[in-house]
Parts: structure tokens; C-alpha cells; sequence
């Protein structure tokens, strides 16, 4: 068995609920008053797939336009990103737009990418049809999800995507930031960890 351990950017705008998601995913909780992100929270967690264990480093980033200057920062060096919106809000959809633009200018491995529309809790308040987000997310290689972080669904989906891909993205002779060893060659400390990081602290490399 080996480990293979990479990073997971999410990308969105402001309330768009990435921390909501990355909360119920490693926490298994869901709170309505989450205070917006502030620079990035990290976490890491294991996920097992048939013969490897894959290690996210995940890096949930602010949505605020005020630290999108630092966004740089944080995706550097990163295998996989999540793009998330809103279903109820078509300004947060065309935003993700953006993000990819930036990422295609400024990241040169090969990414796994997921395109995951969020709150489907609110479905009677949808603006952005799945035919309209499914087309955007194959125009860009990318996968499409749909989650709530309220009704806790959804989610592991997607970042069981982000596993399943970076085993295959570890097969690319050109992918040089993933991090593969034999499993008995792990650090310690295995279990999933989150981390709240000041916005004047610059985060640690991963790969």
C-alpha cells in the first residue's frame, strides 16, 4: 500500500459556503454561523482508495475581493481545485469563471478540477440550471457536483473525485508536486486536522 499526498485548493466567492463545506466534510457538522474565512484555514485528511491512501492538504480560501490579491498564495503547487457557487446566486457561477482563468495562467501541472454547485437545500431558489453548470464543467475537463452542507449531501463525493484523480494524476510523468511513498514510511499524525491561518502568516510548501 503507499500514500500519496497532495493539495486541494477551493476557490469561490464570498458565501458561496466553502468553509461550510470543508466543516462537514472533516467535522461532520454544520453550523449557520460559520464567520467568514480570513486569509485560509487548512486541513488535512486520509482518504483510502482500493490499494492507496491519498492525504488532501486542503486549503479553504477567503471569498473576500479584499485577499484575492493573496489567492496566489495558497493555490501554488496545488493538484486539485474545488470551484464552488451557489445555485441561487448567477453572479457566484460566473465568478468560478474567473477563478479557472487564473488558475490556467498561474498553475502548470496538470489539475483535477471540480465544479461543485452548493446549496441545493434551496432548490426553489435556483438561478443556475445543472444542464447550464454540467456544460461549463465539461468545457473545462472538469467533473460536476451538486451538495448541501446543510443536508450533508453530496459532499464526500466530491472529494473522493479529488482522490480517485490524483492517483491517476500520480501516473503523469509530468506531475512533479505529488508526494508518493510506501506506507510504512508515513509521518505520524494521520488523523484529519483543521488549522485557522492568520492573514499576514504565509502558508508552509506542500510538495
Amino acid at each position: 500500500m503507499k500514500t500519496i499526498e497532495g493539495k486541494v485548493v477551493v476557490l469561490g466567492a464570498q458565501g458561496v459556503g466553502k468553509t461550510s463545506l470543508v466543516v462537514r466534510y472533516i467535522g461532520k457538522m454544520f453550523s449557520h454561523h460559520i464567520s467568514p474565512t480570513i486569509g485560509a484555514s487548512f486541513f488535512t485528511c486520509n482518504i483510502n482508495v482500493d490499494d492507496t491512501r491519498v492525504r488532501l492538504q486542503v486549503w479553504d480560501t477567503a471569498g473576500q475581493e479584499r485577499f484575492r490579491s493573496m489567492a496566489p498564495m495558497y493555490y501554488r503547487n496545488a493538484n486539485a481545485a474545488l470551484l464552488v457557487f451557489d445555485i441561487t446566486q448567477q453572479t457566484s457561477f460566473a465568478s468560478i469563471k474567473s477563478w479557472v482563468k487564473e488558475l490556467q495562467r498561474n498553475v502548470e501541472e496538470p489539475l483535477v478540477l471540480c465544479v461543485v454547485g452548493n446549496k441545493t437545500d434551496l432548490e426553489s431558489q435556483r438561478k443556475v440550471t445543472r444542464e447550464e453548470a454540467e456544460q461549463y464543467a465539461t468545457s473545462i475537463a472538469a467533473t460536476y457536483f451538486e451538495s448541501s452542507a446543510l443536508n450533508d449531501s453530496g459532499i464526500e463525493d466530491v472529494f473522493l473525485c479529488c482522490a480517485s484523480g490524483m492517483i491517476t494524476l500520480s501516473q503523469d510523468k509530468l506531475v512533479k508536486t505529488l508526494r508518493v511513498t510506501p506506507l510504512n514510511q508515513e509521518r505520524e499524525g494521520s488523523r484529519n486536522q483543521l488549522h485557522q491561518l492568520p492573514v499576514n502568516e504565509k502558508p508552509p510548501l506542500c510538495c
